[in-house]
């Protein structure tokens, strides 16, 4: 089914629902914002908005980037002002005007990270430009005045520990260039306005708020205001225009629910199966939904425009079907399953509602990148249907489980703590789970712990006993150490059972260690978890690994020689987020840990392709002050007894052909970028088919080449 796109007064009145603009005259005393605040609901919504948003862009990029350090801002405060006063900017008709946006844009080749300081409350800095009045040559304003909703997201900014006053302190830029929504703007006047900003710089480090894109008769699905190089938080992004790992996709702002107190609705069956409450949805479309009501009879509702409203009734605030009437957005409290179908503009304001409201979302709308998608799994909240199967969404709907819809009932949009003000990093003060599977090496077991005992973060220390036919030593033989520790017997030997997510794992960040590294001390271990803290997203160990590609034999192998090169770490020394182990139980595919825990072979292997699948980044290698060898393992209880097992000390690695390694060397702050090595891997075939697709018999090309020993 073709989507024609709608115009005329249905259009513009949907569009009235989404987004009321209006004026005002006062400054905020507390940064620039403009007019009086908005009802604490609204308010709210733009401090989550904007937490969410900034919590997006460091999920998704940011994050990886930060580097060291400046102290954090002093105090400010802004002179109280009038809309009045604030200064007027002519742009000449030929003003510069910045490119189209960058479709090409990411993270490590548009954000300046250079400009974000690290300091010491973990807090990045945003500066807002003070407002100005653009006029064009004949004195014409170039825009409306600042909206409330864009006036209230300032406000959010500024009364936020991340706002700074000083330009040269800041990491993003907000510009007081009210672009919300694209119907109110002059395009080519606003990004004269935009290139007037004296650190516009192409965009670079700039944000930009969007919730209604595109205009008539196309439509765009991003704002067509151009941009160069500036990150926008947008509404109605489609995969054509989205930039991964760049924009970030936020919801179309609905006024209607947050000024409604809904009452809380638990999970369960609902008076109707399936509703719509949309209205102006073209007429292919409401042919489609009517056809589902006459099917289905009363489980389905479809709802339109009121058009026979007594005078003085909010129409925006009323459905009918025929000449019922219904209160809205309470309406959607009574159906398990609402349609959020596409109108001219991919986002659409009704999401919010459905959310509200407990209602799960049918999504319909082919290419939308949902709201911050990279960071929020929407498969628990939601159901996606492509526009072609809108006939067989009942039919879809009925084969989900009771259990999973009301498990998705349950997830909605509500306050929630304000995530702007967490750390950048995870707190010191959490320390890390030291988990060391063993079978029966006890000796060489109560080495580990003593010295694993001594890292100053060390908050508990997990032991996996692997050995069911042997009890483990009792209580007074075990080491004396200020931490709590744990032994967890478990049912059966299994290498996986070293990835379990115990109970007994508090802390985000994981150490694993064998029962046989010995040779790490205590400081360097601790260097490990300051490292991993940084990056709590990768894998974070010691001895490392290649995996390249053979042309000889035409498949791909597993290398421990000691050479310069690395693209794996070992997980019997190594830290990682607690998270990949319920990835690892629940999620990897299980004919791959049967594999494993079959050879007692390569669950090292199994976490580094789990963790550079899920996140798409390198591990990192932190080389100790010693080679990483074990002169006292013997043959039968080492983990390696050549050299070949070795790491080099000091040496900084670069990449393979198919990951960037980054390498940290204790004592120093330095983070080596060797990806002008990486060899062209164009020509080689992809990873995940040659290794993932049939692990029962390409992990045994990786693991014959190296001897590990594993009771």
């Amino acid at each position: 089914m073709t989507m024609i796109c709608t115009t005329g007064s249905q259009e513009w009145e949907e569009e009235a629902v989404c987004v009321i603009m209006c004026a005002s005259v006062k400054y905020n005393i507390r940064g620039p914002a403009l007019i009086p605040r908005m009802k604490t609901k609204h308010r709210i919504y733009y401090i989550t908005l904007f937490s969410i948003v900034l919590l997006g862009l460091i999920a998704t990029g940011m994050f990886q980037f930060w580097p060291h350090s400046i102290e954090s801002s002093s105090d400010w405060n802004v002179e109280k002002r009038s809309v009045r006063d604030v200064p007027v900017v002519r742009l000449p008709a030929d003003s510069p005007s910045p490119e189209r946006g960058d479709l090409s844009c990411r993270m490590h080749t548009c954000f300046d990270v250079y400009r974000c300081g690290f300091n010491p409350k973990n807090k990045i800095k945003v500066y807002i430009y003070s407002l100005k009045k653009y006029v064009d040559d004949a004195g014409v304003p170039v825009s409306n005045t600042i909206s409330r909703e864009y006036n209230e997201l300032l406000t959010a900014i500024s009364d936020s520990d991340y706002y700074t006053d000083d330009i040269t302190r800041a990491c993003l830029f907000v510009p007081s260039i009210d672009v919300l929504n694209q119907n109110t703007l002059r395009i080519k006047e606003t990004a004269q306005a935009l290139a007037q900003l004296s650190r516009w710089d192409r965009g670079t480090n700039h944000l930009l708020f969007n919730m209604l894109p595109g205009g008539p008769p196309d439509y765009n699905t991003a704002l067509d205001v151009p941009r160069d190089r500036a990150l926008l938080a947008g509404g109605g992004f489609s995969t054509w225009t989205y930039r991964q790992g760049y924009d970030v996709s936020i919801p179309v702002y609905s006024p209607l629910s947050a000024e409604v107190d809904l009452p809380e609705k638990g999970p369960g069956p609902r008076r109707y199966f399936l509703l719509s409450s949309q209205m102006a949805i073209h007429p292919e479309y409401r042919e489609d939904l009517d056809a589902l009501q006459a099917r289905h009879g009363e489980s389905v509702l479809v709802l339109d425009k009121c058009t026979n409203l007594s005078e003085g009734v909010l129409w925006v605030r009323k459905r009918c079907r025929e000449h019922q009437v219904y209160d809205y957005p309470q309406v959607l409290q009574e159906a398990t399953f609402c349609v959020v179908l596409r109108g001219a503009r991919l986002g659409q304001a009704v999401l919010s509602d459905v959310l509200r409201a407990g209602c799960v979302p049918v999504v319909i709308a082919d290419s939308y990148i949902l709201p911050f998608s990279e960071v929020l799994d929407w498969k628990r909240a939601s159901v996606v249907v492509p526009e072609e199967k809108i006939p067989d969404v009942c039919g879809i709907l009925q084969s989900i489980p009771q259990r999973q819809i009301e498990e998705m009932q349950r997830q909605k949009w509500s306050s929630v703590s304000n995530p702007l003000f967490l750390p950048l990093i995870p707190p010191q003060s959490q320390g890390f789970t030291a988990i060391v599977l063993t079978y029966d090496r006890v000796e060489s077991l109560f080495r580990v712990i003593t010295e694993v005992s001594k890292v100053p973060s060390l908050s508990k220390l997990l032991v996996v006993w692997n050995n069911q036919n042997k009890n483990p030593p009792e209580d007074s033989l075990w080491p004396k150490i200020r931490v709590p520790l744990k032994v967890v017997r478990t049912a059966e030997n299994k290498l996986s059972n070293r990835f379990f997510p115990y109970d007994e794992i508090e802390t985000e960040a994981v150490l694993a260690i064998d029962d046989d590294i010995i040779m790490l001390t205590s400081d360097e271990l601790q260097f490990g978890y300051e490292v991993w803290r940084e990056f709590p997203d990768r894998l974070v160990g010691y001895p490392g690994r290649l995996h390249l590609w053979d042309h000889e034999m035409n498949k791909w192998k597993y290398e421990s020689e000691w050479t310069n090169e690395v693209s794996m770490v070992l997980t019997g020394a190594a830290f990682y987020h607690k998270y990949f182990n319920y990835l690892y139980t629940y999620k990897m595919p299980g004919d791959i840990k049967n594999w494993v825990d079959a050879h007692m072979n390569c669950e090292d292997i199994a976490m580094n392709f789990l963790v550079a699948n899920v996140t798409g980044k390198a591990v990192i290698k932190v080389t100790p002050r010693k080679k990483f060898k074990c002169p006292e393992c013997t043959a039968i209880d080492g983990l390696s007894l050549d050299q070949t097992h070795m790491v080099e000390s000091s040496r900084d690695s670069k990449t393979c052909g198919l990951k960037q390694l980054e390498t940290r060397l204790p004592g120093s702050q330095d983070r080596r970028d060797f990806s002008g090595l990486s060899a062209s891997t164009s020509s080689l075939p992809s990873l995940g088919q040659c290794l993932l697709r049939s692990w029962s018999t390409e992990l045994t090309l990786s693991c014959t080449k190296t001897t590990f020993l594993r009771n």
